[in-house]
């Protein structure tokens, strides 16, 4: 196998969370702005950072917070956005088994999430411990599409990006990692939105499709 390490999405790609958050963004800014957001604008976090979440309701909507105000008001309406019955989260088909098949390889995350939140969703889903590096939105200065949190895990990892492969749901994240210069692998169980995937090296439906025979053949 010629992969040195693994580079997970989160959200979308491991926990189908997308919806939950959109729905805890809903509620922040209803409770805290008396502001009620489009279905467009809970569709706009699909694959985004919170910078460019942020900068999105500030052009569109012109709130007065600034990034933190608004990520810490949605975190603070995460547990019961998550906890929904409708809109609430749910592991992604195969995603635990996923990340225990290959744990022989150094293994990261590479979220659009804040750290608060990627430290949830991991804690979440049990996987904390699975991952030596966590890149969260705070951490790189351009998030997906650009290449930037692809780069640093693979730097912090001690591991060339072409000798990555990276795992995502969204267009913006199949652009980052492409950018980044890694191979990539696009799961269909999580792209609820319809994002374009045709631009990874190989498209599967769920992460059971993630095995060490799919790696020795990319």
């Amino acid at each position: 196998m010629r992969f040195r390490a693994i580079l997970f999405d989160l959200d979308g790609t491991l926990v189908d969370s997308e919806r939950a958050y959109g729905e805890a963004m809903a509620r922040a800014l209803r409770r805290g702005l008396a502001l009620e957001i489009r279905q467009q604008d809970r569709d706009f976090i699909v694959g985004r950072s919170w910078v460019a979440i942020h900068e999105h309701l500030c052009r569109v909507h012109r709130i007065p917070w600034s990034r933190d105000q608004l990520i810490a008001a949605t975190c603070a309406e995460r547990a019961g956005a998550f906890a929904d019955p409708v809109c609430g989260a749910r592991v992604l088909p195969g995603a635990l088994d996923a990340v225990a098949r290959v744990a022989h390889l150094p293994l990261g995350v590479v979220t659009g999430s804040s750290r608060e939140e990627a430290a949830g969703s991991l804690d979440w889903l049990g996987l904390r411990e699975a991952f030596r590096v966590v890149i969260a939105s705070e951490d790189v200065p351009r998030s997906k599409p650009d290449p930037d949190g692809y780069l640093a895990a693979a730097a912090a990892l001690g591991v060339a990006p072409a000798d990555c492969l990276v795992v995502e749901d969204s267009t913006a994240g199949i652009a980052a990692g492409l950018a980044a210069g890694a191979t990539v692998v696009a799961v269909a169980a999580g792209n609820f939105s319809g994002h374009d995937q045709s631009a990874a090296h190989r498209r599967i439906v769920t992460l059971e499709e993630l095995t060490l025979e799919l790696l020795a053949a990319l």
